[in-house]
């Protein structure tokens, strides 16, 4: 299995993160992560095909929203909540709300 890269803190952008949850999908990926702790990706994948699954969660990595983990054959995906408070007061309540 392959790990996976993610940006800094210091580099993200609200650019980024806005793009990344325009889209009803990762916002919705990203409200469950919030709601449900640690998520499997097949438990967020809401029957989409995987290919379409794997994009989203690229885009939702690279705009430094989640942080994916490889355990065995599990890839395992945590929001990057208290980071993205830390760099973005406010930010995630008001998304989260």
């Amino acid at each position: 299995m392959r790990a996976y890269k993610h940006p800094s803190i210091d580099d993200v952008t609200m650019e980024e993160i806005f793009h990344a949850l325009s889209d009803p999908v990762r916002l919705g990926i990203v409200r469950q992560l919030h709601r449900e702790g640690d998520q499997t990706c097949s438990a967020l994948d809401g029957g989409r095909p995987k290919s379409t699954v794997s994009h989203h969660f690229r885009v939702l990595r690279d705009a430094g929203l989640v942080h994916t983990r490889v355990e065995g054959v599990t890839h395992m995906n945590a929001l990057r909540r208290k980071e993205l408070d830390e760099r973005f007061p406010g930010l995630m309540t008001a998304v989260l709300g």
